[in-house]
């Protein structure tokens, strides 16, 4: 069974490839990791809340 890649994904890639700057979809996957890290730091760190009732 042989792959064969899409050609049209491949000029899709190319012509990312030549636009300068990082482009929109990796500033969005990094602010949303971002958020993601600070959540989940919340969340686990609300549990180690002293409990002094």
């Amino acid at each position: 069974m042989e792959h064969v890649p899409h050609p049209a994904w491949l000029a899709g890639a190319a012509n990312a490839a030549e636009q300068p700057g990082s482009g929109h979809l990796l500033q969005i996957v990094l602010i949303v990791m971002v958020l993601g890290c600070v959540l989940t730091a919340w969340f686990l760190l609300r549990g180690y809340k002293s409990k002094d009732d």
